[in-house]
């Protein structure tokens, strides 16, 4: 099988499959290759770029996407680490922690957790010191 990028006598782009360079040649002197959006039987191969596959080297050296990719990245990497080390993680009971603290039913301590959007309104509605952190919490998993 081979693709051919396509372009019909009205400039419309498209690509289609055949068997074989025969199989198009056959096809496209028959009559039978048409441009899908106005049906012009005039149709022509474009300029194609053949796929080739990456080096070993190439394909190996993938970029580590854990690691900061711009000084943006690497200031919201140190805002988050700073709040993680003085603040305690409360995960769902973000809310009920929050309101118990505002209360003062619960020792006065920086949080952080996760709330759902409605609870999140409903605090900030309620005047809670609340605000939306810019990462998502880091996930425990097995």
């Amino acid at each position: 099988m081979i693709r051919y990028n396509l372009k019909c006598g009205a400039g419309h782009g498209f690509e289609s499959w055949f068997k074989n360079a025969e199989g198009f040649a056959a096809l496209q002197s028959a009559g039978q290759v048409s441009c899908p959006v106005c049906g012009s039987p005039e149709v022509e191969k474009e300029l194609m770029a053949p796929a080739v596959r990456p080096s070993r080297k190439a394909a190996a050296a993938k970029p580590d996407l854990s690691a900061p990719a711009s000084e943006l990245e690497e200031k919201l990497a140190a805002l988050k680490k700073q709040i993680e080390e003085n603040s305690e993680y409360v995960g769902m009971n973000f809310a009920a922690e929050a309101r118990k603290i505002h209360a003062g039913e619960a020792p006065e301590r920086p949080i952080h957790g996760e709330a759902k959007p409605d609870e999140a309104r409903a605090m900030i509605e309620e005047g809670l010191p609340v605000a939306p952190l810019p990462f998502l919490p880091a996930r425990k998993v097995n």
